[in-house]
């Protein structure tokens, strides 16, 4: 048993060693740090005493912890065994790959040395021979080097000898650069052998080159210079070494004052957004304002760059005047913008707006122009985008305004008609134009309106939702609902007072709004939706963006607001003629009734006006006359109750013939089924014809009951009343209603009458076919002279 344990014992110690030298990073480290913490029962330590370790085991631990102890190092050796087998199989295959690399280079470097030999002895040959040809060579290189410095002395001397006169040439021809450019590269050898060789050259060239001084300085302070021109001269200045510091401030001034010539001014954007295209010769071109303008600005860059090469100190003041000139170009833009400009013509003026920016930003890139000229674009393309809103509505307004609208022109020429279909004309065209320019926006390929792309969306969508909000308060303050423009922000017409509008115009606005609710609003969503969509948040901080239903509840609310305005004005003008109808006789001393009163012929007339004008304007509906005879009992009281006229006729007297019809009118009124008088209006001829005569005949009734009849008054009310009844049924749909209102004012007449005695039936009748006759003969004339 201690034979074999000791063999084991002593391959566990090899393999532990040797995994302790293949992992300790440092061997040193390892064997100091080992002795250090060295202990019996630390197994790894190299310092380990197996006999003390089992020793001290046997003391401490029974039996089945010993059992578990030998289990759990057998699985370590197992485990550190395959750990070694893995780990010399890895380097062996790496000691086998070195040794066929080293095989192949000692039969690749055979015979290499023989080799190296044959090229050394080549190399020095070729030296050898290089050496031979460079001596012999050496006196001609000499002798041809000698001959080319004195070839390059003599033109020295020989430009020496001739600058005066190339200076008296520059100074005939005016260029001055090449003048300056000779003087300071003959300057070092006049500085040396001026005063000896050539002092006849020196003293002629410093006097044309005081000649070309003294034109520079007129050159830099004439205002017919160009600012280019006056820049270059201050340059040459400083080159002759002229002191310029002193005219700094004059030549900046000068600078500053050339800023107005620069500007765009409004009167001028529209020359220089015209495109030439009817010439292409370059002269031409080059007397074309937008060239014109362009070489200005490149002028006045190209100074910037010398003055502040020149005077280095100056560079916030230049760029003070650059930004100056940016600003200067957005807000005459902002001012051309204010009248009417299409979105081409605005973007040629910003597209030279930018290239002037671009030009001075490559001279003072730290002027930050880019920046502020991007900050000032948003404000521009922003304000064009609403002020092009502005242009529709303003068009849209005086297309519904610019006809001259009067009472017979309405009626008979049918110039509502031609106001409304104008007006949708107007709408639709207008949007596609709008939406056309705007595509230019968003298809432009400056950098600017690229990164712009999604807050120029944002501007439109919000624009459509103000403008129409807009043109929904402009209807009203056109139709005199709305009392002044100042309550509404942006509007474009003063508020007019409802009796100097005409009620045609407000039918026609009611109709529009419609329109703009069916047709309109939609084929914009539409729009948006295909070419618009998106945005930028940031645009939305106004208002939000585009909302259709939003603004189709808003329309719609304002076509029933402006129909039922058109009945109102209608109905009080009506109202006003029987006012005056009732109040100005003596009812109490009222003669006896000969004829129909003037004011029903006028009452009908307002009521046919109203019906041509809904005939112009509005659809018509589904007629379906709402008679008499859909009301249960009506008929049969009616005719129980004429009967009873006829038979109280031959067996009564007066008064107790009318207290009778009067008591049976009140009964009748108790079995009648009720009438709905006043119902919803809808958009159609009828309804609205009907609704303003149930109005009129309501405020007719209130009128009757605020007066006191005698006999003769109550029977010219029954016969007025009477002779309405055939032509208003023919007017209106609901044929109960008015019937009921009819005898309503009957009833009111009769209960505020003193003598209730009604006209018989055949004076009735009698009176009533004379009207009918004289107003067929009126007629009948009235076609005479016409024709």
């Amino acid at each position: 048993m201690a034979t074999e344990a000791a063999p084991m014992d002593e391959k566990a110690k090899r393999m532990r060693d040797l995994l302790s030298s293949f992992y300790a990073p440092d061997p040193s480290i390892s064997t100091s740090g080992s002795s250090i913490s060295a202990s019996f029962d630390n197994i790894n330590s190299t310092s380990f005493d197996a006999d003390q370790y089992m020793d001290l085991m046997i003391k401490k631990s029974n039996l089945e912890v010993l059992l578990q102890r030998h289990v759990q190092m057998a699985a370590e050796i197992k485990n550190l065994d395959t750990d070694l087998q893995m780990l010399v199989y890895e380097n062996y295959n790496k000691f086998i790959s070195a040794t066929d690399t080293i095989k192949r280079m000692k039969s690749n470097i055979f015979g290499m040395e023989g080799n190296m030999d044959q090229l050394l002895q080549k190399i020095m040959s070729v030296q050898s021979r290089s050496d031979g040809v460079n001596t012999s060579l050496f006196e001609k290189r000499e002798h041809i080097e000698k001959l080319h410095r004195t070839r390059n002395l003599l033109r020295k001397v020989q430009f020496i000898y001739d600058l005066p006169a190339r200076l008296q040439k520059c100074i005939k021809s005016e260029t001055y650069g090449d003048a300056v450019r000779f003087y300071i590269g003959a300057m070092p050898i006049l500085k040396v052998y001026g005063d000896t060789s050539f002092q006849d050259c020196r003293r002629a060239s410093e006097e044309a080159i005081e000649i070309i001084i003294k034109n520079l300085q007129t050159k830099l302070f004439s205002d017919s210079e160009s600012i280019q021109a006056r820049a270059e001269a201050a340059v040459l200045l400083k080159q002759l070494d002229v002191p310029v510091d002193s005219l700094k401030d004059k030549l900046l001034e000068k600078l500053e004052q050339s800023l107005d010539g620069l500007q765009i001014k409004p009167e001028e954007a529209s020359l220089l957004a015209e495109q030439n295209d009817s010439s292409n010769d370059a002269e031409s071109n080059e007397q074309h304002p937008a060239k014109i303008h362009e070489d200005a600005v490149r002028g006045f860059s190209e100074a910037m760059r010398a003055y502040r090469e020149i005077f280095p100190d100056s560079e916030e003041r230049l760029f003070k005047l650059a930004r100056a000139l940016t600003a200067m170009h957005f807000e005459n833009m902002d001012l051309y913008i204010r009248k009417r400009v299409s979105a081409a013509d605005f973007l040629r003026i910003f597209r030279i707006i930018w290239e002037d920016v671009v030009l001075m930003d490559e001279v003072l890139p730290e002027a930050e122009l880019s920046d502020l000229s991007a900050e000032a674009a948003q404000v521009t393309v922003k304000k064009f985008v609403a002020r092009t809103f502005s242009h529709l509505e303003q068009d849209i307004s005086d297309t519904i305004l610019k006809f001259d609208i009067n009472q017979k022109e309405a009626v008979e020429e049918e110039v509502l008609k031609v106001v409304l279909e104008a007006s949708k004309k107007a709408g639709l065209q207008g949007t596609t134009d709008i939406f056309q320019d705007f595509r230019q926006l968003l298809d432009e390929n400056i950098g600017i309106f690229v990164k712009m792309k999604d807050l120029i969306i944002g501007w439109i969508q919000n624009g459509f939702q103000d403008f129409f909000r807009s043109l929904e308060a402009q209807f009203l303050v056109l139709s005199g609902k709305t009392s002044s423009s100042k309550e509404i922000e942006g509007g474009l017409v003063e508020g007019k007072s409802s009796d100097k509008i005409h009620a045609g115009l407000i039918l026609v606005l009611a109709q529009l709004s419609v329109f703009v609710e069916q047709k309109v609003i939609p084929r914009v969503s539409e729009e948006i939706a295909a070419s618009f969509s998106g945005g930028n948040s940031q645009a939305f901080e106004n208002g939000p963006a585009f909302i259709p239903g939003e603004l189709c509840r808003v329309f719609h609310a304002a076509s029933e607001k402006l129909l039922q305005h058109y009945i109102d004005t209608r109905t009080q003008k009506i109202s006003v003629l029987l006012r005056k109808r009732f109040k100005t006789p003596n009812w109490v001393k009222h003669k006896e009734p000969r004829e129909v009163h003037m004011y029903v012929d006028m009452f009908l007339h307002e009521l046919e006006e109203v019906g041509k004008e809904v005939k112009q304007v509005l659809p018509q509906g589904t007629f379906r006359k709402h008679k008499r005879t859909d009301s249960n009992g009506s008929n049969t009281t009616t005719s129980s109750r004429s009967n009873t006229l006829h038979n109280d006729k031959m067996t009564r007297s007066n008064s107790q013939r009318a207290r009778s019809q009067l008591f049976e009118t009140h009964l009748a009124k108790l079995f009648k089924q009720k009438v709905e008088i006043f119902t919803k209006v809808e958009f159609t001829q009828e309804s609205v014809v009907t609704t303003t005569v149930k109005l009129c005949l309501k405020s007719l009734q209130e009128y009757v009951r605020l007066q006191t009849f005698n006999r003769s008054g109550f029977q010219q009310i029954q016969l007025d009343i009477q002779f309405l009844k055939a032509p208003l049924k023919e007017t209106v749909e609901d044929e109960a209603a008015i019937d009921f209102l009819l005898d309503e004012v009957i009833v009111a007449a009769s209960e505020r009458c003193l003598d209730v005695i009604p006209l018989e039936p055949p004076i009735l009748d009698k009176l009533i076919q004379a009207k009918l006759a004289k107003s067929k003969e009126h007629n009948n004339n009235n076609n005479t002279v016409s024709s």
